[in-house]
């Protein structure tokens, strides 16, 4: 596989979580929605971890800032603290004893900020990309 084949599959696997979160938030199951906006942002930073490095083999992490700092691309402060607020759904959501107090986190008004805020960063990532 080429380096373009690489990226397009980071890309094409993240559209497909971003998907995934919508028909989650669709059916009010938000943390796994938040869950899967963390994987498909993600997978667009590890695209653009591989466009930017000789490898093409991401690092296996699923933090989304130090998979930042591994790229070019330059974010605001308010977009930093999201990926920190992302990260904690990320983590949380695979332990059974953190669930209860991401379930109360998960509220409606916090997930319409979460997928614009997602949206944003979405489109700044792939912007990089082409």
């Amino acid at each position: 596989m080429t380096k373009e084949d690489h990226i397009q599959y980071w890309v094409e696997i993240s559209d497909d979580d971003w998907v995934r979160s919508e028909s989650c938030f669709k059916n009010r199951d938000y943390v796994f929605g938040l869950f899967c906006l963390h994987l498909s942002l993600e997978k667009l930073l590890k695209a653009l971890w591989v466009k930017e490095n000789k490898t093409n083999f991401p690092p296996r992490i699923h933090n989304l800032r130090i998979l930042l700092e591994n790229s070019s691309l330059v974010l605001s402060e308010d977009q930093l603290s999201f990926l920190n607020q992302l990260n904690t759904f990320q983590i949380e959501g695979r332990y059974p004893d953190y669930q209860r107090k991401v379930y109360r986190a998960a509220t409606p008004t916090l997930v319409e900020e979460f997928i614009l805020k997602s949206k944003t960063l979405k489109k700044c990532i792939l912007e990089k990309l082409v």
